[in-house]
């Protein structure tokens, strides 16, 4: 259950990089995903604006994911 930290077992730095370099790539390939559905979408623009506004929000949590890499990697 999240937030039972009776049972947690600890995430050490170089898992946690794992973790989030693995994340930082699906986010990329979701980012292209939606990217090139709403440029393909041609009778449907509220769908296409909805795709390019979750592009932009993966846009966004990709600069937030490498920041974080880099900031971790930095305290190396």
């Amino acid at each position: 259950m999240a937030g039972d930290n009776e049972h947690t077992v600890p995430l050490h730095t170089d898992e946690l990089l794992r973790v989030l370099e693995r994340t930082l790539e699906i986010e990329n390939e979701l980012l292209r995903t939606y990217v090139i559905a709403s440029e393909r979408i041609q009778d449907n623009e509220e769908l296409r604006v909805r795709l390019q506004n979750f592009a932009e929000g993966n846009a966004k949590r990709t600069r937030q994911l490498i920041d974080e890499i880099n900031h971790i990697k930095g305290q190396l």
